[in-house]
């Protein structure tokens, strides 16, 4: 083998959110993998805002950390805020969010990936990918990268993000590129179109960054952290940092009738754009013409890090002229004077629809090749995230002839992430809410180790630490409980008494002065564990049933063209999607009970 050419179980091609998560996942799991990236100085980048979690993405931070990602880590590390969204509501809707510091988050992810065993980081840019036909299968044999040098693996991974033929818009202007400042990849582009793979085009932007010397927080509102900052990590015992502040800005009628006169150069209104954009973060423009009863818009203005004046602007992403964009600040009360350091603009890229993927996100046309993260049509750093762990540990395990790790959407966000995207596909950049989870009583941000660990741990990704630390935790959980049921209060127990709504851990103290020394995430676990006992012994029950028709399998081969009377639509959905199983099959868009019904009888002759 001459010096050109290098030999790995897996290669991850792109190095953001996905990519680290899947390198790192799949060298935890045992294989020798390498990243490649066409920037080391952007390992891990925070392309636009500049935090962590939120509502829905929390619960998936926590639970990429259950799993032993990096994630987690990384942020309880380098944020400056740290905030529990949702506290008034009922702890299924408890969703953690960190700013960060962006430059000490982007280091310490590539630290981490420099320090994992089995890991090799490298600056190369990919110009196609090598497959080859083996027994009427394509299977993929690696990469080749600029210069000419090789890299061959059974498994590839790819996490893009916004580089795939991308084009970036502010105003009139166009430029080839991703990411202000960098390029665009158009060879992976045209060496998936080649194989076959469906590539349509999505957009996305970002806001204006200012200097915040240029600011005048007097017109703002201060929004601070919390008082008892919750970390995000299972292992970070506690956050030491000093938390910065945030603040509030808001739009006003003026800033919405320039927005108006200039929508005409706007590339998402005068044709220069025509992809879809995300629906729950849309651009000023957008908000402008669809809430036009509003008279005001909140602006969020996020410091970017300790070191430097830069404030991210949440709520303002923009594609409009420079011109435009430097008028709409000097109508907005608090921001007349802002510099502009960084001016928004958007994004529009190629993506493969994931209805061409499998659970395991590896892809349907190309044996050993994985997608993750905005390549499948998805908007988020925490969605990538997940994306990346999943494709990781499943490129890993299939190296390894071992069963795959498919997470069930009882389990995780996670496994309803990955279900939505393969089973319903995407018509617009997709991004997790707490209300995309049927079962999120049982999904809880708290619980995420409970409800993974065990399971990272038999797949290869969790340390014998993670487990240790949880099996603690459930014995004192199992200890805290057996003492609540053991002590009788009236014509009850403790544990009876506590499951009333108004009843707080204090007054079980009163009565088990004993359990004064039960850990924070003990009693929290204890609590939930018996206020809302009722309600997930219901939803276990519908678990259940699901659980039975999900070990209904389904052959990969299966003929939907052999089954009489099957309607023309139901045969084209279930031949495209190709579900594993029953459960998966009757959670298609269009698929009707009665469907169902003439394929399991089919199943069954």
């Amino acid at each position: 083998m001459n010096s050109s050419t290098y030999q790995y179980d897996v290669i991850v091609v792109g190095a953001g959110h996905a990519g680290t998560e899947a390198a790192a996942a799949a060298a935890r799991a045992g294989a020798n993998v390498a990243l490649l990236t066409t920037n080391l100085d952007t390992v891990g980048q925070m392309s636009c805002n500049p935090a962590i979690g939120g509502v829905g993405k929390g619960q998936i931070v926590r639970e990429i950390d259950a799993l032993g990602g990096l994630m987690g880590l990384a942020i309880d590390k380098t944020a400056l805020q740290f905030r529990m969204l949702n506290r008034r509501k009922g702890p299924a809707m408890h969703s953690p969010r960190a700013q960060a510091d962006k430059k000490l988050y982007q280091q310490e992810i590539k630290q981490l990936i420099e320090q994992q065993a089995g890991l090799t980081l490298r600056q190369e840019m990919v110009e196609d990918i090598l497959t080859e036909k083996v027994a009427e299968r394509v299977v993929v044999r690696g990469v080749r990268v600029t210069g000419d040098a090789v890299y061959y693996a059974p498994r590839l991974i790819l996490t893009t993000g916004t580089f795939l033929s991308a084009l970036m818009h502010t105003g009139e202007s166009q430029t080839a590129g991703g990411r202000a400042g960098e390029g665009t990849s158009s060879g992976i582009s045209s060496a998936l179109n080649e194989a076959g793979f469906r590539l349509e085009r999505f957009k996305t932007g970002t806001p204006p960054r200012i200097n915040a010397r240029t600011v005048d927080f007097s017109q703002t509102e201060i929004q601070p952290g919390d008082d008892d900052p919750q970390p995000f990590s299972f292992l970070t015992k506690q956050l030491t940092q000093e938390q910065l502040p945030c603040w509030i800005a808001h739009t006003n009628e003026a800033v919405h009738d320039l927005i108006k006169a200039n929508l005409d150069r706007a590339p998402m209104y005068n044709g220069q754009i025509d992809s879809g954009g995300p629906r729950y973060c849309p651009s000023i423009e957008d908000k402008v013409v669809r809430f036009a009863d509003k008279s005001s818009h909140q602006l969020f203005l996020e410091p970017e890090g300790y070191e430097t004046e830069e404030i991210y602007v949440n709520g303002i992403s923009t594609s409009l002229p420079r011109d435009v964009q430097d008028a709409m600040f000097r109508l907005i009360p608090g921001l007349e004077n802002a510099q502009i350091m960084r001016y928004g603009y958007a994004v529009e890229y190629d993506f493969a629809p994931p209805d061409q993927l499998r659970p395991t996100l590896e892809t349907k046309f190309i044996d050993g090749l994985y997608f993750a993260g905005q390549i499948n049509g998805t908007t988020g750093y925490e969605e990538a995230g997940a994306q990346g762990l999943i494709a990781g540990a499943n490129a890993a395990l299939a190296e390894k002839s071992e069963d795959p790790l498919i997470i069930g959407r009882d389990q995780a966000y996670i496994g309803v992430l990955i279900d939505d995207l393969v089973t319903c596909g995407v018509d617009e950049p997709y991004r997790m809410f707490t209300s995309r989870a049927e079962y999120r009583l049982m999904l809880r941000q708290d619980n995420a180790d409970r409800r993974l660990t065990p399971l990272g741990f038999e797949k290869g990704l969790v340390g014998q630490q993670r487990l240790d630390q949880l099996q603690q935790k459930e014995e004192h959980i199992k200890l805290t409980l057996a003492a609540l049921e053991a002590k009788s209060l009236g014509q009850g127990t403790l544990s009876k008494y506590l499951k009333r709504p108004e009843t707080k851990w204090d007054e079980i103290l009163e009565h088990l002065p004993e359990l004064s020394e039960t850990s924070d995430a003990v009693v929290e676990q204890v609590v939930h564990d018996v206020k809302y006992s009722g309600y997930i012994a219901r939803q276990q029950l519908e678990i259940d049933r699901q659980q039975r028709l999900q070990d209904k399998k389904i052959p990969d081969d299966f003929d939907y063209d052999g089954i009489g009377h099957l309607r023309t639509e139901a045969r084209q959905k279930l031949t495209k999607i190709r579900p594993v199983s029953i459960a998966q099959a009757s959670r298609i868009s269009g698929i009707t009970p009665a469907d169902m019904a003439l394929v399991l009888a089919h199943l069954r002759s």
